[in-house]
């Protein structure tokens, strides 16, 4: 931290690999309540304990509604304008979140685990017809979930690549400008906008045709609305699932002693899944603002009303008054209460598909290659740091 009054900048400078700077851990102990410079739209609070991070992600004085339209701290250039389930707050967060659970049902995401499954098997075979060494990013862990959201959507597959490169471009962080960004954010609207329309003429049983179809007290999804919440899950489900794959692979593959009594007990994978959902930061920054609408007190001080406050998840999930040894790997913690997920109204909606998911892809790897291991040493294997998920630019893999 810096020694005099100056807020330190935010983002922090990335220590590399999947680690976290150690300045989270500081602010932990130190400065659970930390003021940060933002790169746009000046200063804000910075919150790093878990139980703080669970009272903001909860607390309804955190509003997430009130940054649209508005020169609020952020880390990318755009002002947000889109209002989304997202950036909702309570009532309107909850008839969205109402609507869109009648769509995103639980019996769906099954239905959908003996697809993934057989889209697993087949990348696997192509890697094993090909021969080692492979880059796992290209084969396996980025056509996983885009094939996979292609079915959930109903996307042609023969679109991926172009679905590949707006959700890219709409997470980078500084190497774009923003006039790029806004760019590939309306062909991925306009794109959507045609698939609306054709659901409304034409039914059909994917979930984007159930989001259509879905109503509530004759309440309906807007046309926009509709938009709006594909880009969310196309951004927030398949890009999350492709990073956390790899990130996943790479974290086991460098845990010798897990990895070998994974590969003899496969019972431990769901809680393996858990401890890599905790101890594995999907993003690299604090995320989105929060602007309080009153004064509302934390454990390191006072958030005045409309001040911004940014959560670090990560950092929660590393806090050592929850977690015994936080910054070890440790498959077989119990109780493992981790907020990889989120807290409260804005909790994950996909994540019984993003679980089931990354179950399906590790337990592949694990049954079909019991040798998989790195072809490279692990220092070697470089990271996204410069977009808002991280995750292995190339993870070349033998067996």
């Amino acid at each position: 931290m810096t020694t005099d009054q100056t807020p330190p900048a935010y983002p922090f400078e990335h220590p590399g690999s999947l680690d976290m700077n150690p300045l989270y851990a500081e602010l932990r102990e130190r400065t659970p309540l930390a003021r940060v410079r933002m790169p746009y739209g000046g200063e804000a609070w910075l919150v790093t304990r878990y139980e703080d991070i669970k009272r903001v992600l909860a607390d309804h004085r955190f509003s997430r509604a009130a940054t649209l339209g508005k020169d609020v701290p952020r880390v990318l250039p755009t002002i947000p304008t889109a209002r989304s389930i997202v950036t909702a707050d309570p009532p309107e967060h909850t008839r969205l979140r109402n609507l869109v659970s009648k769509a995103f049902t639980a019996e769906r995401v099954e239905r959908l685990r003996g697809r993934t499954q057989e889209i697993a098997t087949e990348l696997i075979d192509r890697m094993v017809e090909q021969g080692p060494p492979v880059d796992l990013v290209q084969a396996f862990s980025m056509p996983l979930p885009v094939t996979v959201f292609s079915a959930l959507l109903g996307v042609p597959l023969e679109d991926r690549d172009r679905f590949n490169h707006w959700v890219d471009a709409i997470r980078t962080i500084g190497s774009l400008t923003p006039d790029e960004v806004e760019l590939a954010r309306r062909e991925l609207d306009a794109y959507l906008a045609g698939m609306v329309a054709q659901r409304r003429a034409q039914p059909t049983d994917d979930i984007l045709g159930a989001l259509v179809a879905a109503r509530d007290d004759q309440d309906r999804l807007s046309e926009e609305e509709l938009i709006i919440f594909g880009v969310t899950l196309l951004i927030a489900g398949s890009d999350t699932t492709v990073n956390q794959i790899g990130n996943f692979v790479y974290t086991l593959l460098t845990q010798p002693e897990a990895l070998s009594l994974l590969r003899e007990d496969r019972s431990l994978l769901p809680g393996a899944l858990d401890e890599l959902l905790r101890i594995t930061p999907m993003g690299t920054t604090a995320g989105v603002a929060r602007i309080a609408t009153e004064d509302v007190e934390l454990a390191g001080g006072v958030v005045r009303a409309g001040e911004a406050v940014f959560v670090r998840i990560a950092s929660g999930n590393r806090d050592r008054t929850v977690f015994d040894d936080p910054d070890t790997f440790d498959m077989t913690r119990d109780p493992n209460p981790h907020i990889a997920f989120g807290f409260g109204v804005h909790y994950c909606t996909g994540a019984q598909l993003a679980r089931m998911e990354l179950e399906v892809a590790l337990g592949s790897l694990l049954d079909r290659l019991p040798g998989l291991r790195l072809a490279v040493r692990p220092e070697d294997v470089t990271f996204k740091h410069d977009r808002l998920l991280q995750g292995p630019w190339s993870l070349p893999v033998t067996w």
